[in-house]
């Protein structure tokens, strides 16, 4: 086997490491004894020359993805360990076998000690996503891991990482089935039904991370007029309705309005209840005084990077100021961000600032994030990307 490159990070730049934080950035990096390519295995070193970790090299600011901090080799068998117990995991917190939920993350990142891969489970269906190009090499090991072990419980594994593969890499993947073959799927989700098509639907087909603050959702719902922004395929739409007077669903995107209404459609049939329009979020809200008492607000990422997360902040703020203005006296909202590099401190001053501005009394109810199929690595707190509040504007 050829040797690996070594990295000798900079005098007291390994002390995240130390910590088992799973990232060496670029700027730790003080020298190193070749010239990998994306994707290669490499160790890391402190400036003494003792071994830190081993993890897939990148020519960006995350130079390093950290596999494993111990001296071993990441090979097909370490990642159908590392596999295993993601999926073990998912059993003990009863996510297999569940009648009530057949869609869930089965991998997530570092979350799961595998930086750079997604699987979300979609009733039999995988859908992987790399977002390294160390993943992307073995992605066909991956597919044959995971269906040596689920067995009967997978159908069909596709690869969905053309729009996560790092643009510099070189590398033109193509979206395609590494097994089986399936266009779409009808999931269950605390009883609910939804449509699937993770060919041309956002991330891998449904925001699974919002599932317990949906159900959340629900227990505000009885009797009230509800506005859901950023609708997508109508997820908290479907659990407004069970007890809302009213639901209205609002994307700017025409395919995910037709997906919101066809997943009203397969829980409720032809219900008056609900409409959709699409329509910039922004537009709309600028027309709605006193229509509403609950508006659901949950926008695309804001912000990818740290260079422009003040943009990202003001968004926030102006977003949350035109629902808390508008919003009906004793009206409830549930606001979120999904921007990994937002922490849910700056996202909470967002809040504030905007019910400042507005000049309102608000209350906070609950503190929401992400669920535990989505766990968060308590030595990665950037794992823990979904924020979320609920609030009570009087």
């Amino acid at each position: 086997m050829q040797e690996r490159v070594k990295i000798i990070l900079k005098s007291g730049k390994e002390q995240s490491l130390r910590r088992f934080h799973p990232w060496v950035f670029s700027g730790a990096i003080k020298k190193m004894s070749g010239n990998p390519a994306e994707g290669d295995l490499v160790d890391v070193y402190d400036n003494k020359g003792t071994f830190l970790a081993v993890g897939h090299w990148a020519p960006s600011s995350i130079a390093v993805r950290v596999l494993s901090f111990e001296q071993v080799i990441p090979d097909i068998s370490f990642f159908r360990d590392k596999i295993e117990k993601a999926i073990i995991y998912r059993k003990s917190i009863g996510l297999f076998d569940n009648r009530q939920i057949n869609v869930f993350r089965l991998i997530h990142g570092e979350g799961d000690g595998l930086p750079g891969l997604i699987v979300d489970y979609y009733n039999g269906v995988a859908i992987i996503q790399m977002h390294s190009i160390g993943f992307y090499r073995i992605r066909t090991d991956i597919a044959s891991i995971l269906s040596e072990i689920l067995k009967d419980k997978i159908t069909a594994v596709y690869d969905k990482s053309e729009g996560t593969i790092p643009h510099m890499s070189g590398i033109t993947p193509a979206n395609e089935f590494l097994i089986g073959a399936s266009d779409s799927a009808i999931v269950t989700e605390n009883g609910y039904k939804f449509k699937i098509d993770w060919i041309t639907g956002q991330k891998t087909g449904f925001f699974i991370d919002q599932r317990e603050n949906r159900k959340l959702l629900e227990t505000y719902t009885e009797g009230r007029t509800v506005l859901n922004m950023f609708g997508y395929t109508g997820g908290f739409s479907v659990y407004a309705m069970k007890n809302a007077a009213l639901v209205h669903t609002v994307d700017s995107s025409l395919p995910a309005i037709e997906l919101a209404n066809e997943n009203i459609r397969l829980n409720y049939g032809k219900d008056k209840r609900h409409e959709s329009f699409q329509i910039d979020a922004f537009d709309y809200l600028n027309h709605i005084k006193d229509q509403y008492d609950l508006i659901i607000l949950d926008p695309p990422a804001f912000a990818k990077h740290n260079n422009v997360l003040a943009n990202a902040l003001q968004g926030y703020k102006r977003l949350n100021i035109k629902a808390i203005e508008q919003i009906k006296p004793g009206g409830i909202i549930f606001t979120f961000s999904c921007s990994q590099v937002v922490t849910r401190e700056n996202f909470r001053k967002s809040v504030f600032a905007a019910a400042a501005n507005t000049g309102r009394n608000v209350r906070i109810l609950h503190q929401m994030s992400q669920p535990p199929d989505h766990p968060v690595n308590i030595y990665h707190p950037e794992s823990e990307y979904l924020k979320g509040l609920v609030i009570y504007v009087e």
